[in-house]
Order: C-alpha cells, then sequence, then structure tokens
C-alpha cells in the first residue's frame, strides 16, 4: 500500500495532463446535481423557513363568498390570536375615469399581520391605511401613474393613497394573482360596496398560536369541528403548497437530466482514463519486469485517479453550492422567495455520492486492464489484445450500478417517474451499444469502394482499436438527450401561439351582479355592437364527498387529484356549454325539474374512479349539494371560454347568492373606451384583460424554458467533454494511421477528408436516431410531467440537431489536427 502510495504521488508530480479530461467531466456533472439540488433545498427551506410569515400565522382557515359565522369566529379564536383578510378583485381607476386597471383588493384588521411585517416605501403618508385610504403595489401606481396623495377610485369608494406597498409578508402564500395589491382596512373595503351576495371573494382566518402548541393538531380539530362548511384548512408546515409541488417536481426533473449529463460526463470518465492508462502501458510493463505486482499497480493508479476525481468532484460541489447565490443575483425577482447562502449538506453529498460512483463505474474496466499488462507488451507495441475484465471486476461494476439506480429512485420525490427514467436511460444506453456493434459490423460488410478516401473512412470505423462503439454510446447519449431538451423548450415557448385560439376574447368580465346581468349585456350592445358576449352563471365550493367517500377522512388525496383542492368552479345550465363534448352519459331536457343532477369532466372521473350514476357532494356557502352524475364531458380547455369541471342542472344553484361572468370578444379599437365604460356604471365587475394574462403566463413558461435551457447546457458541455475524450482514447491510433499514410503519399487534406467522412457518417446516424428517442422521451415530460400540449416546433429541433452534428463533426476534426502534425520519424520512434 505505501509502496503503490509513493509510485501514484510521484507520477502526479510528473503531471496529470491525460487525467484533466476526468477532472473537467466530474466537475460538470457534480456541478449540475449540486447546483440544482442546492437550489431546489434552499428555495424550499426558505419556504419552511418562513412558513408562519407567508401563510400568515400558525393556522389558516379558508373560505369563499362567505365570512366565519359567529360560532366558527368563536372557534378560531378560543385557539389564539385571530387575524382576518378578505381579498378580491376589483376595477382601480382614476377619479376622472380616464384609466382603469385590474387590481387584486386585500381588506385587513387591526392585529394584521400577525407574522412578518407590513411595510410601506419610503415617503408614505402614513404606516397603515386607514378608512377611505389604500396602500397599492408599484406596479398599480405606475399604470395609475399616481403617487401618495393622489387619489383612486375602486368600487364606490373614493380612496387617498398613502403609500406604495414595500413589503407584504404573506404575498406567496396567496398564490397567482391577476394584478398588483391594492390594500385597504375593512372600513375601505366596506366603503366601495364590492362584498355582496354572490361576489368572488376569499375570506382566510389566520390564527397565531401559543409557542409550544402543535400547528398541525390544532388544524386537524378546527377541520374536524366544521367538516361540511367548506373551510380549506392549512399550517405554517405547509405554507404555498402549489409553490412547493412546482419547486418539487421541476426540481426533480432538472435532477434527473442533471443525473443524465452525469452519466454522459462518466463515459467521458472512462474515454479519459483509458487514453491515460493506455499511455502508461509502457510505464507498467517496466514496473512489471522489475517485480512490481499487479496489486501495487492497481492500486498505485487508484491512488492518482481518486486524487484528480475526488479534486474535480469537491470542485463541483463547491461551484454547484454557489448556483443559488448566482440565481438570486441574476434572477431573484423571479422566486418565490430569495433564499439565504447557505450549504446544504443533503444536495451536496447527494452529488458527491453520485460522482464516486460514476467514477467508480467507469474506471474499474480501464484499471482492470492497466493491472493485467504484461512486461511481454513492452515488445509487442499495441497489437496486444487487452484483457477482459474478470468476474470479481464485473461484480464491482454491477453492484456500483445498482448502487446508483437505488440512490437515484430511492431519493426521488416521484420514485415510479425516477425508475422510468433510469429504465429509459439504461435501454438507450443498451440500444447505443447495439448500435455501435452494428455500425462497426455494418462497415465491414460493406464492399470496398474504389475512392481511396471513402474506403479509408470506412475502415476507420471497423479497424481494430476503433473508437467507435465508445463514440456511438457517448455521442448517442447526449444528442438524446440534447434533442429532448430542445422538443421540452420548443413546447413551453410553444404553448401560448398554439393554445389561444385566433379570435381570443379581449375581456373576462367577474362578479356581473344577477339584478344586472341584462343591463349589463345592453350596454355592451350599445358601446360595442360588433362584440361577441357569452354569459354564465358562477358560483364556488370544494367537492367534500364523491362516490360515497368523504374528502375530510381520506388520508391521501388521489394521485393528480387537483379537483379536491380548494374550491372549484360552479354553474347550471339547461344546455351543453361550448367546448364540451359528451362522451358518456345523456345531457338532461332544457326543461329538466326533477332532482339534482350534475356533468362531469370526464378526466376528472377517471382520476376519482366516478362514472355515471354516482354521486358527488359539493359545499356552498357551508351547505352541502349533493347530485347525481348524468353525463361525463370532454372539455376543451383551450378554447379561452369559461369552461366548469362541474355544470348543474336547473333548479340546484339559482336559489345560492351567486354572480354571472362573461367573455367579450371585440376590435381592439374599442376595448379601451369600452373598459372605461364598463368600471364607470358597474363598479363591482372585474374586466380581466385576455393579453395581460397570456402576458403573465408567457412569463412562467419563459422561467421554465430558462431551467431547461441551463440544463441543456450542462448536458451540451458534458456531450464535448465525452467527444474530446473519445478522439483522446484513440490519440495513439490516429496518429499511427497518419504517419503512416503520409510516408505512403497522402496529404494531411486527404487525411483529415477520411476523418471527415468518418465523422459525419456517426454524425448523421445519430442524429436521425436522436430525433426519434428525442421526441418521444419529450412527449412524454411535456404531457405527463408538466402536463402541458404538445406543441413542438420540429424546425427548431431539426437546427438544434443539425448544430450538434456539425458540432462533432467540427470537434472531431479540430481533435484529429495533433495527429495531423506528428512528425513521421519521432512518431515512429515513440510508438
Amino acid at each position: 500500500m505505501k509502496l503503490a502510495w509513493t509510485l501514484a504521488l510521484r507520477d502526479l508530480r510528473g503531471g496529470f495532463t491525460g487525467l484533466r479530461l476526468l477532472a473537467a467531466c466530474l466537475f460538470l456533472g457534480v456541478m449540475a446535481l449540486a447546483g440544482v439540488g442546492s437550489l431546489s433545498t434552499a428555495i424550499t427551506s426558505e419556504l419552511a423557513l418562513q412558513g408562519q410569515s407567508i401563510l400568515g400565522g400558525d393556522v389558516e382557515m379558508e373560505i369563499v363568498q362567505r365570512t366565519a359565522d359567529d360560532t366558527e369566529r368563536a372557534a378560531f379564536a378560543a385557539v389564539g390570536t385571530l387575524s382576518e383578510t378578505i381579498r378580491m378583485r376589483a376595477m382601480a381607476s382614476r377619479p376622472d375615469g380616464a384609466q382603469a386597471v385590474l387590481a387584486e383588493l386585500k381588506g385587513i384588521d387591526a392585529p394584521y399581520p400577525l407574522y412578518g411585517e407590513f411595510r410601506l416605501a419610503a415617503g408614505a403618508l402614513s404606516p397603515r391605511p386607514k378608512g377611505r385610504e389604500v396602500a397599492i403595489a408599484p406596479a398599480l401606481a405606475e399604470r395609475l401613474d399616481v403617487r401618495p396623495g393622489d387619489h383612486i377610485r375602486i368600487g364606490d369608494a373614493d380612496l387617498r393613497v398613502i403609500g406604495l406597498i414595500d413589503q407584504e409578508p404573506d404575498r406567496v402564500g396567496e398564490g397567482f394573482t391577476f394584478g398588483p395589491v391594492a390594500l385597504v382596512d375593512m372600513d375601505g373595503l366596506a366603503a366601495t360596496g364590492l362584498v355582496q351576495p354572490g361576489s368572488l371573494y376569499t375570506t382566510r382566518y389566520r390564527i397565531r398560536l401559543a409557542d409550544g402548541v402543535d400547528a398541525g393538531v390544532v388544524a386537524k380539530r378546527l377541520a374536524d369541528r366544521f367538516p361540511s362548511a367548506g373551510w380549506e384548512v392549512q399550517d405554517r408546515t405547509n405554507a404555498a403548497p402549489g409553490t412547493r409541488r412546482f419547486i418539487g417536481r421541476l426540481g426533480q426533473f432538472l435532477m434527473l437530466v442533471g443525473l443524465t449529463a452525469l452519466a454522459i460526463a462518466g463515459i467521458g470518465v472512462g474515454n479519459g482514463v483509458t487514453s491515460y492508462l493506455d499511455g502508461k502501458r509502457g510505464a507498467i510493463a517496466t514496473l512489471k519486469a522489475l517485480g512490481a505486482s499487479s496489486r501495487t499497480i492497481f492500486l498505485s493508479y487508484l491512488f492518482q485517479i481518486g486524487l484528480v476525481a475526488g479534486a474535480g468532484i469537491l470542485a463541483g460541489i463547491l461551484a454547484g453550492s454557489l448556483v443559488p447565490l448566482a440565481v438570486v443575483a441574476l434572477a431573484g425577482d423571479a422566486l418565490p422567495v430569495q433564499p439565504h447562502f447557505a450549504l446544504h449538506v443533503a444536495p451536496l453529498g447527494l452529488a458527491a455520492a453520485y460522482g464516486v460512483l460514476i467514477a467508480l463505474l467507469f474506471v474499474l474496466a480501464p484499471l482492470a486492464r492497466a493491472r493485467a499488462v504484461t512486461p511481454a507488451s513492452l515488445f509487442r507495441g499495441g497489437v496486444e489484445t487487452a484483457a477482459r475484465p474478470t468476474g470479481r471486476v464485473l461484480a464491482a461494476i454491477l453492484a456500483t450500478l445498482a448502487a446508483i439506480v437505488a440512490l437515484a429512485i430511492g431519493t426521488a420525490r416521484d420514485p415510479g417517474f425516477a425508475a422510468i427514467f433510469v429504465a429509459a436511460v439504461a435501454g438507450l444506453l443498451v440500444l447505443l451499444t447495439l448500435l455501435g456493434w452494428a455500425v462497426r459490423a455494418g462497415a465491414a460488410r460493406l464492399p470496398r469502394s474504389r475512392r481511396p478516401l471513402l474506403r479509408l473512412a470506412i475502415a476507420n470505423l471497423h479497424r481494430p482499436g476503433a473508437q467507435t462503439g465508445r463514440l456511438v454510446v457517448a455521442l448517442g447519449l447526449g444528442l438524446t438527450l440534447f434533442a429532448t431538451l430542445a422538443v421540452i423548450e420548443t413546447n413551453l415557448s410553444g404553448q401560448i401561439d398554439s393554445t389561444v385560439p385566433q379570435r381570443a376574447p379581449s375581456f373576462f368580465a367577474l362578479d356581473i351582479p344577477v339584478d344586472d346581468i341584462d343591463r349589463f349585456r345592453a350596454l355592451v350592445a350599445e358601446r360595442a355592437p360588433t362584440a361577441e358576449v357569452k354569459t354564465v352563471p358562477s358560483l364556488r365550493g370544494p367537492v367534500v364527498s364523491f362516490g360515497g367517500k368523504r374528502v375530510a377522512d381520506l388520508q391521501q388525496l388521489p394521485e393528480g387529484a387537483w379537483i379536491l383542492r380548494g374550491d372549484r368552479g360552479l354553474a347550471y345550465s339547461a344546455a351543453p356549454p361550448e367546448g364540451s363534448r359528451i362522451v358518456e352519459g345523456q345531457w338532461w331536457p332544457a326543461d329538466y325539474a326533477g332532482p339534482p343532477l350534475v356533468s362531469l369532466d370526464v378526466e376528472a372521473a377517471r382520476i376519482l374512479g366516478l362514472k355515471v350514476g354516482d354521486e358527488i357532494t359539493v359545499s356552498v356557502l357551508g351547505v352541502e349539494v349533493p347530485a347525481t352524475i348524468a353525463s361525463l364531458r370532454e372539455i376543451k380547455w383551450d378554447t379561452m371560454g369559461f369552461n366548469f369541471v362541474l355544470v348543474y342542472s336547473p333548479g340546484v344553484l339559482e336559489g345560492a347568492p351567486h354572480s354571472f361572468m362573461a367573455t367579450i370578444a371585440m376590435p381592439a379599437a374599442g376595448e379601451a373606451a369600452l373598459n372605461r365604460e364598463i368600471t364607470r356604471d358597474f363598479p363591482s365587475v372585474s374586466l380581466i384583460r385576455v393579453k395581460e394574462v397570456i402576458g403573465q403566463v408567457a412569463d412562467v413558461l419563459g422561467q421554465l424554458s430558462t431551467a431547461v435551457r441551463a440544463a441543456a447546457s450542462v448536458a451540451l458541455a458534458a456531450g464535448i467533454a465525452v467527444l474530446v475524450g473519445a478522439i483522446a482514447a484513440s490519440r495513439r491510433s490516429r496518429v499511427y494511421d497518419s504517419v503512416l499514410l503520409k510516408l505512403l503519399g497522402a496529404t494531411r487534406g486527404q487525411v483529415l477528408a477520411a476523418q471527415a467522412i468518418e465523422y459525419a457518417a456517426l454524425a448523421a446516424i445519430l442524429s436521425l436516431l436522436a430525433l426519434g428517442i428525442g421526441a418521444a422521451a419529450g412527449w412524454y415530460v411535456v404531457t405527463r410531467v408538466f402536463e402541458l400540449d404538445w406543441t413542438t416546433d420540429w424546425g427548431v429541433v431539426g437546427v438544434t440537431l443539425a448544430i450538434g452534428g456539425f458540432g462533432t463533426l467540427a470537434l472531431g476534426l479540430i481533435g484529429s489536427l495533433p495527429a495531423l502534425a506528428a512528425r513521421p520519424a519521432r512518431a515512429l520512434r515513440e510508438l
């Protein structure tokens, strides 16, 4: 052991040029894994750390379209300090009505906030609004062109702006919004006149518990006390659950992409180590001739490779740990929270473990071949056949591979998806290995071309010592991953163009009072005669039971059961809604007046295991409304109209307080004028401009696309490193060929042309394979993981693969230049 260590250090003191590729490949792969893991952990940890501030309390009770009754309020107040907020959409405008903007109106009480700090920016007239005062978000001030001291109009109230909001502690926990915030106290909210029976508003009661009280226990106790009232209950341990799910799912996807990039880099590790040890064959044979044992040789080079690999892994961990800092500095505003810098041991340790296992997996075979080098190889040049790995070596390789698979599946958020991903990568490796063998076998069986350059290029693919198999596996995996990411990225960027119909509505109008619906239609018809108006009744309520099962009694919601999370939009109609197709059951007659019936989305029915004839119950303003499923509908969600998962028969919901919603499609020239007219004549109506919604969705998809592109860049860098490694592994044979060809009269251009044909053939074959496999893998991720529509831009994917193919050709030729520059006399002495 001591001798092996001494030999290893002495060899490294002479330089480790041949092992630089090993360090570079491990650095890239480990950095990707450590960076993705650290960022995901940093965000989720910050969400947990700020759980009380984000949620607004230790426990939150949320309900729509009503406030708590006296019994409920007393129960909440009995367990801790209570705070109430009401949030709804509203139109904010200048007093002269010159401009109207959709805003999120939020009413707060005196105890707000229970945690965190509500703060206005410098220049505020008072610390918080009182009465007919309002604090507004900077974006709202910019769009209305107002400043502190100016007035704006919301509903029936003329409100004085006292300042711009600098910090709203519970903002992240309140989810996606359609407009900037306008914050008032409860007196100011009442002055607007917007909270009416049937209005769409959300009431939240936050409770601050005494120190040491278990928030989860209190939340469950309150939920059990009011099981049928429609309350949605959260505690501080699960603030912003939607954000957590999104970060977790995206983090897992990028983690698996990083693991694939590390696997690609592992092939580069194997190529680099093979090339390095191939250059040491003479030294190994000499040491053995001087009495060194195979074990000493094995340990000596294992120590060398371990030291260099350790340095690469350590550098990757350090670089990956800095990724959260870099992301916060470059795109901090796009994050739900800005995490503080910290070393997250779990993701860094996981990345290091992957790096060690991948390095071990790909260096065992080259080390075993180096151990088997005999002293006689000094006299046999490069014609000695490499020894096959022994059974012990193969067992060690299989054990290492099993550890990698177990680690990937065992640490995944979704083990099933991780298992599919790992199986797909393994299947792809097997396929590429078989393809490499088929290319060599096919090239050997091709008829000999009369063109010398073509004949030489084909011979390079199957001659002894050819790196065809390694090149096919390495480049095939890299190009496939690159094609997959290109397919995903083009789908993300194409979602808006593909899903927005040619004639999308100009506005969504919300909270139209039932008594004013005819007057609303008349106003639109008068001010915009060519406009197309569609109206539907609207209520909200959660599903409380289905198929005889109470939602509150379920230990875990069914996979993908979004219909059970929070409140659902409800409507009633005598005729089937536009954009839906009955796929099972029948629609009720237009004059139906029997027991309550409901039409359900077919996908929701599949997730919940429901069929026609089953019963589903929703809670509307605390009253449970059971109904029998009469039909299942296939809904076209991309019509940009109102699509309801649950549509009831007439006579079921009309008696409950509710409002109407409308879509207005009209020429763009009259939008601003109609916006002002509706805001002036219908203060309670909220108008959502479709262009603004599309812009917000595009921003989210753009951020997701940026993350995918970042993963693609790591995969591309790993692929480049692998190609360099494959070229380095074949350097000796390339120099040998080049020297002999030049001695026989070939020019450098002819030798280079032969190699260009070789690499071009490989690139063409692998690009076609990558296109097919990448399209299939991208389809699965887009439609099953991200649950988006399939909208691939094949032109962009084709260009991406063409760039990858030409890049492969260019790098291959650049790597061949040192072989072309070799002097025959010197090369013949050294080979």
